[in-house]
């Protein structure tokens, strides 16, 4: 295996290297700056370089737009920023321009400016406009993609025109890293988006065949005697808060600041000082009956931002830092929890990040929590000294479920080439007293050759704990080769992780204990056909065994097709095959002393989504699964999804959403069992119903009211017999035990009724550049039952008989940057 790896490492990084042709722009410097109005009257306008002759790239390629649908590009600078200006033609009827807020490309035409300071090819900053006035802007590379979690404060106007549309920006250099040079050639490209067709160019061509867009920037020249600024910006925040639940109300009012700091020319401090996360989103909760937990996206915005160099390796679960304490209470007889908290608080967070010239990724987080108890009710029996009669008293006490916390990752990330990297990792749990400690170190390997036609990547990881018994170190690695460019495109790949192997103090990992081993093959087209704007089909195998024991635990194979007509409607189909015998070693709930066999089951899913932009467009898809064996001949799996769209105008957009998903005689798990020597599964009829309401108005580019409703009913009825799991992984009927009599509770039942409901109605109106005043209404109610009999709409009326969580907050957030302030002093001690 190592002479395999060392051998693929030096063909990939020997292979010759193709030159691509670039464009250069060459910027002037401007002593009058233009206004960021939209209107081309600027003198600073007049001698800059137009840079036009776009090309296609998608769906077409190598095309050029005809005269009334060309653009014309023009740059310049001063000391605080770059200055862009914009002239899109177009007919003003086949302009889209729907409202949105910030990062929501909705359906509106865009002009796109990316820069790359260090023209590494690797780590793009992207700036976007759309038609409508909003604004959108992400950091992008290989790795990681476009990240729309990062935010800069940056300006931008629009103006409709007779022949089109016109933009001008502002990118100020505080929202740009880059070293201080004499004549620095950096990286640029300009993107159009004409929404209704779909259409996409660029200014310097883009070969969509191979390789990442960033090795297609063209080169931006002429920019000297610029200092990079003090970056060091403030967020001070506020808000108040309103909440009743059981007829209780509570108050609560918080103010804090969040600050970002060059910390030097290319690394930056961000900070959360006395943190405010009231306005998080709310979790799309499911009921889980298996082994694993639920994975929940990040809502917070700190935690979304910036974060590119920390997900390396996938060792980064954000969640982890402030969710559920990790410690236990130990009861004694005459003792019950009377409160447990659901989440640990957060005291406060940094992050360190950014890349040096030479492409050395840096980054340094660290984030502290709060110790947090958890409420204990003690009842104790005393004989009273008057009447001599037995009384009964309670007191209360608390015990520590969560220590004083500190969670680090450090973050060595070094790119060559312009696109591969080797990346060094660390993560890291340290918890007072005696809590469990865990650290994770990762080396990992992204390589492709300079021709960007092969790949190949490998990954090794250790886990350790600190004085935990009978916890030992853990290991995972991974190799993969493949073919990465062109129509036809393969991989191979294999995993390994031993049983010791676990993140879950600051990562999330489902399974351990693993050796398996991949192929893929793919083939797409990149440019129209009769049919088709775009077309994929690709298929797969996977070969799994255990690590230790070397035993197989399961294969499948399957294909997945999908394509966009000439029409921009989209569509797709998917299916899977689990090949004969499967064997399950986690829903047993053992460690790996037992497994569940399964055998043949096959799915398959087909979907489509019609072209958004209509007045009416609608996201559907249909899918049935089933057991091939004749032991599980009864079992049926099968959901649909209806999403309907509604576009009323360009500020008002309504989507409904409605999702069924029916599994007819499922046998796992019986969750709630108390027999010691025997594992209990049962036959379960399961039904979810998910429906959801998603609406915004915006009444412009910086004000909106939205609307995000969510309903999810599970309910879950077991068979009244049970099955005793054999040492050979099958089930056998059990003449003893029935879903009565599985737990010493006398009102024990394993069916479910599991029913939550969330809604928030908020405004948003940013009233400066990133500033803004947020007001949310949010209404939660959560049911928990075993009346899994009960159909939809009495389940809906159970779930309104209980008590509901009503909340009102509001919160303001004003931007504060240290140039600014420096200048209005500056001004107002000349006046003086």
């Amino acid at each position: 295996m190592k002479q395999f790896l060392f051998f693929t490492i030096a063909i990939l990084l020997t292979l010759s290297v193709t030159a691509q042709d670039k464009k250069t722009y060459q910027i002037q410097r401007t002593d009058t700056p233009p206004k960021i109005d939209g209107i081309l009257d600027d003198a600073a306008w007049n001698d800059a370089q137009v840079a036009t002759d776009f090309t296609e790239f998608r769906p077409e390629v190598g095309d050029k737009a005809p005269e009334n649908k060309t653009t014309k590009v023009r740059m310049t600078y001063d000391d605080s920023g770059i200055y862009v200006s914009a002239y899109c033609y177009d007919d003003p009827k086949d302009i889209m321009r729907q409202f949105t807020q910030r990062d929501n490309f909705g359906q509106s035409d865009f002009f796109g400016l990316i820069f790359n300071p260090n023209n590494d090819a690797q780590n793009n900053t992207e700036f976007f406009v759309f038609s409508s006035g909003t604004q959108a802007d992400a950091v992008e590379s290989p790795s990681i993609g476009e990240d729309f979690g990062w935010n800069a404060v940056w300006e931008s106007s629009v103006q409709l025109v007779q022949d089109g549309w016109i933009v001008e920006i502002k990118i100020p250099y505080r929202a740009l890293r880059f070293t201080q040079q004499e004549a620095p050639v950096w990286g640029v490209q300009f993107h159009r988006h004409y929404r209704k067709t779909r259409e996409q160019m660029t200014w310097n061509a883009i070969d969509v065949t191979k390789g990442s867009i960033g090795l297609y920037n063209a080169e931006l020249e002429g920019i000297k005697n610029i200092t990079p600024p003090t970056r060091l910006s403030f967020f001070p925040y506020a808000s108040a808060l309103v909440s009743s639940f059981d007829g209780e109300a509570e108050t609560d009012f918080a103010a804090g600041l969040d600050v970002k700091y060059g910390i030097t020319e290319n690394l930056t401090l961000d900070a959360t000082l006395i943190p405010d996360f009231s306005q998080a989103g709310f979790d799309n909760v499911e009921l889980n009956l298996g082994p694993f937990e639920q994975q929940f996206s990040e809502q917070r915005q700190f935690f979304k931002e910036g974060v590119d160099l920390f997900n390396k390796g996938n060792l980064f679960y954000s969640r982890r830092v402030g969710d559920a304490p990790s410690g236990s209470v130990n009861l004694k007889s005459n003792e019950s929890v009377t409160e447990y908290p659901d989440k640990v608080q957060l005291l406060n967070a940094v992050k360190v990040s950014g890349r040096t010239k030479k492409g050395l990724g840096i980054g340094f987080f660290n984030a502290i929590t709060k110790k947090t108890y958890a409420d204990i009710q003690v009842e104790e029996t005393k004989i009273n000294s008057v009447t001599s009669l037995e009384e009964t008293y309670f007191s209360r006490r608390q015990e520590l479920v969560e220590p004083l916390s500190n969670y680090n990752i450090m973050v060595l990330d070094q790119q060559f080439n312009k696109n591969s990297s080797v990346t060094l990792i660390n993560t890291n749990v340290t918890r007072d007293g005696d809590f469990r400690d865990a650290n994770v170190t990762g080396l990992l390997f992204d390589l492709i050759n300079k021709k960007n036609t092969y790949g190949a990547i490998a990954e090794v990881k250790r886990s350790a704990f600190n004085d935990v018994p009978n916890k030992e170190s853990g290991y995972t690695a991974k190799l993969g080769v493949g073919k990465n460019s062109g129509k036809i495109r393969y991989s191979f790949a294999y995993d390994y992780a031993d049983e010791n192997y676990d993140i879950n103090d600051l990562g999330i990992l489902f399974r351990n204990n693993y050796s398996n081993f991949s192929a893929d093959v793919s083939y797409r087209i990149f440019e129209p056909t009769t049919f088709f704007n775009d077309m994929y089909l690709g298929s797969w195998f996977n070969y799994n065994q255990l690590a230790n024991p070397n035993t197989f635990t399961g294969a499948n194979t399957g294909f997945n097709f999908n394509g966009q007509t000439k029409k921009l409607h989209n569509f797709g189909i998917n299916s899977n095959w689990n090949i004969g015998k499967q064997y399950d070693y986690f829903e047993p709930r053992n460690g790996f002393d037992s497994y569940f066999i399964t055998e043949d089951y096959a799915q398959a899913n087909t979907w489509m989504s019609s072209n958004y932009n209509l007045f009416f467009a609608l996201d559907a898809n249909f899918g049935y699964g089933r057991f091939l064996d004749d032991d599980r001949k009864n079992f049926n799996n099968w959901w649909f999804g209806l999403n309907p769209r509604f576009k009323f105008n360009d500020n008002f957009l309504l989507v409904l959403g409605f999702d069924y998903d029916d599994y007819s005689a499922d046998r796992g798990y019986v969750n709630g069992q108390e027999i010691d020597d025997r594992i209990i599964f049962g036959q379960r009829d399961r039904v979810d119903i998910e429906a959801s309401i998603s609406g915004s108005y915006n009444f412009d580019s910086f004000n909106a009211l939205t609307l995000s409703f969510r309903n999810y009913l599970s309910t879950v009825t077991y068979d009244n017999s049970m099955y005793v799991l054999q040492d050979n992984g099958y089930l056998k009927a059990s003449e003893i035990y029935t879903k009565n009599n599985i737990s010493s509770d006398p009102n024990f039942s394993p069916d479910i009724n599991f029913n939550t409901w969330n809604l928030d109605l908020s405004y948003t109106w940013q009233f400066a550049p990133g500033s803004q005043l947020t007001a949310l209404y949010r209404n939660q109610i959560f049911n928990f039952s075993n009346n899994s009999e009960a159909g939809f709409f009495d389940s809906i009326d159970d779930l309104f008989k209980q008590e509901q969580r009503n909340t009102f907050s509001l919160r303001m957030v004003y931007f504060i940057d240290y140039n600014d302030l420096k200048n209005v002093f500056k001004k107002s001690s000349k006046a003086i």
